[in-house]
C-alpha cells in the first residue's frame, strides 16, 4: 500500500533474507518503473488513492508526505524497488514489514467513520491505481500499450497483491471486467477528500527545498512558483473525467493540451544521457543531507560556493535600503535572547517534533518517528515493536507533562512552555532502545559501518564522549536526548528527523 511512509535503506537486501533464494527473471514493471513518465503516472495514482476515504484518512492523520516529502519520495523508492525486485525473499520480507506498518494505522476519519489500512478493499484499489495510471501514461503520452501487453501487465500488478498476502481475487479477473470495477469505484467509492486537496492545491505550492537545496531559498521559490501550478493542473487534468465533475474539480482552458504536452515532454527526457535520468541518482539527490560524503552532496557543494559569490558581489553592487523601509518595531518589545530562544522552539516543533505537519504533536508524529528509524535500520518484528513501544511510552509521558488543555495533543505553546519536561525517562528509554537497535553487533558501541546504517553519512567524530573510533551508549544516549528535548541540534540528528 503506498499511501504511508514506506521503508528506506542504504543496501537493497534487508537483513534476514535468504541470500540462497533462487532470483526471478525482471518483471515488465521494472521498464516501467525507470521511464520518466512514471513520476507523473505516480503523481495521478497517489490523487486517485488519497480520494478513497479510507486510504485519505490514514494519509492526513499519519503520513509525513507533506513537512517531509523527500523523505518520504526516498522511502516509497526503496520498498518498490523490494516489491517488485527478482529476489523472493526480499520481497517476502518488505511484504511483511509493511504490513506490521499498516496494521498499526487504523482510527476514525473526520466524518467519524473507521479506517483501517489493513482494509482488503483499499489495498487492492491502491494497486488498481498504480496499474490504470500505468496504462494511461502510456495512452497520455500517445503510445497506447497493445492489449497482450496489458493483460500480462495487469498479472503482475495481481501477483503484486498476492505479494502482500491478500487475495488476487479482490481484483477482477480479466482486464475487461478491471475496467468496469475501475469505473464503479470512481463513480461510487471516491470523494473529494481532505488528502487529495493537500495533495493537488498545497503540497507543491508549498513544497519544501530539497535538503541539498534548502541553503538556495531564493531559486527553489521561484522555480517552485513557475512548476507547481502546472503539476497540479496536469494531475488534475489527467483524472477520469467523471470523478472530476462529481469532485466539483476545476476545468482550466487548454489543460487537456498542457496534460499531454507534459506526458509527451517527459517522455522525451528518456532519450537523454541515461546517468542524467537513473531513478537511483535522482533519488540521490533529492535526499542526500548537506555535508555529506555522497557524490550529489560534494558536486552541489561547489555549485553552491560559487554561487554564494557571486551573490555576495551582487549584495557589494546592491544600494542600501532606505531606514523608513525597514520594518517598523514592534509595540511590544521583546528582548534579542527571547525572540532567538522563541524562534528556536517553533522551529524545532516544526522540523522535529510535529513530522505530520497538522500543527500539533500527536502520538502520530511519535508513530512516524520510530516508523522512519525502523526503516533505516531494517529492524524486524521483535525490534521493531520495542521501538514502537518506547515511542508510545515516552507520548504518555509527554501528554501527562505538556497537555495542559487536555484535547489529546501538544500544541506549539504548551511545548514551548513546558520543553523542559521532554527530557523525562521515557525518552532516555528511547535512546537506549535505539542504540541497542543500530548496535547490531551488541560489541556496545556504534562503530563507522553501523552508523552510516543509522545516519546515511560517514561517521561523525564530534561526540559526547571525543571519542574518534565509535560512539557510546553513553554519547549516544546523551546527544540523542539532548536533541530530542529541544536542547541541541546536532549534525548527525538533523537530517535524521528534521530534513524534508
Amino acid at each position: 500500500m503506498t499511501t504511508t511512509d514506506a521503508p528506506a535503506t542504504e543496501d537493497t537486501s534487508p537483513d534476514g533474507a535468504d541470500p540462497t533464494a533462487q532470483a526471478q527473471a525482471p518483471s515488465r514493471l521494472h521498464g516501467f518503473f525507470r521511464d520518466p513518465r512514471w513520476a507523473l503516472a505516480m503523481v495521478r495514482a497517489t490523487v486517485l488513492e488519497a480520494a478513497h476515504p479510507a486510504i485519505g484518512a490514514a494519509l492526513v492523520e499519519n503520513s509525513t508526505f507533506v513537512a517531509h516529502p523527500w523523505r518520504r519520495l526516498r522511502n516509497t523508492y526503496q520498498s518498490t524497488q523490494r516489491m517488485i525486485g527478482t529476489d523472493p525473499a526480499v520481497r517476502e520480507w518488505e511484504a511483511a514489514r509493511l504490513n506490521r506498518m499498516h496494521a498499526r494505522l487504523q482510527g476514525t476519519d473526520a466524518k467519524n467513520r473507521p479506517y483501517n489500512a489493513m482494509d482488503p478493499g483499499a489495498r487492492a484499489w491502491v494497486v488498481a491505481t498504480l496499474f490504470e495510471s500505468s496504462v494511461t501514461m502510456f495512452r497520455l503520452s500517445g503510445q497506447p500499450l497493445d492489449q497482450d501487453f496489458v493483460e500480462e501487465l495487469y498479472e503482475e500488478f495481481r501477483a503484486m497483491l498476492a505479494a502482500m498476502g491478500d487475495d488476487p481475487g479482490l481484483l477482477p479477473d480479466t482486464v475487461p471486467e478491471f475496467w468496469q470495477y475501475f469505473d464503479k469505484v470512481v463513480a461510487t467509492e471516491l470523494e473529494n477528500t481532505e488528502a487529495m486537496r493537500v495533495i493537488l492545491y498545497r503540497l507543491f505550492e508549498h513544497l519544501p527545498a530539497p535538503p541539498l537545496l534548502s541553503s538556495l531559498p531564493t531559486m527553489w521559490v521561484a522555480a517552485r512558483t513557475v512548476a507547481a501550478p502546472l503539476v497540479g493542473m496536469v494531475a488534475v487534468a489527467s483524472l477520469p473525467e467523471p470523478f472530476r465533475r462529481r469532485a466539483g474539480l476545476p476545468e482550466i482552458p487548454g489543460a487537456q493540451t498542457v496534460m499531454q504536452g507534459a506526458y509527451l515532454s517527459v517522455g522525451l527526457v528518456r532519450y537523454l544521457p541515461s546517468s542524467w535520468t537513473d531513478p537511483d541518482n535522482i533519488i540521490e539527490f533529492l535526499s542526500a543531507a548537506p555535508g555529506s560524503d555522497q557524490p550529489a552532496a560534494r558536486t552541489l557543494a561547489a555549485v553552491q560556493s560559487q554561487i554564494e559569490r557571486a551573490g555576495a558581489l551582487l549584495r557589494l553592487l546592491s544600494p542600501l535600503h532606505d531606514q523608513d523601509e525597514r520594518e517598523a518595531p514592534s509595540a511590544t518589545t521583546v528582548s534579542p535572547a527571547a525572540a532567538a530562544q522563541r524562534k528556536e522552539a517553533e522551529d524545532f516543533f516544526r522540523q522535529v517534533l510535529d513530522q505530520t505537519g497538522n500543527g500539533s504533536l500527536d502520538w502520530p508524529d511519535l508513530a512516524a518517528m520510530a516508523r522512519e528509524l525502523s526503516s533505516r535500520l531494517n529492524l524486524d518484528e521483535p525490534q521493531e515493536t520495542r521501538l514502537y513501544q518506547a515511542f508510545a511510552d515516552w507520548w504518555h509521558e509527554l501528554q501527562a507533562a505538556l497537555d495542559t488543555d487536555g484535547d489529546g495533543s501538544i500544541s506549539a505553546q504548551e511545548y514551548a512552555a513546558g520543553a523542559p519536561a521532554m527530557a523525562g525517562p521515557a525518552l532516555i528509554r528511547v535512546a537506549e532502545v535505539l542504540f541497542e537497535a543500530t548496535d547490531r553487533d551488541g560489541n556496545g558501541q556504534i562503530d563507522p559501518d553501523e552508523y552510516r546504517v543509522l545516519f546515511r553519512t560517514t561517521f561523525h567524530r564530534d561526540t559526547a564522549d571525543g571519542n574518534a573510533t565509535a560512539v557510546t551508549r553513553s554519547a549516544f544516549v546523551k546527544e540523542f536526548v539532548a536533541f530530542m528535548a529541544g536542547r541541541k541540534r546536532t549534525t548527525p540528528f538533523d537530517p535524521l528527523l528534521a530534513e524534508a
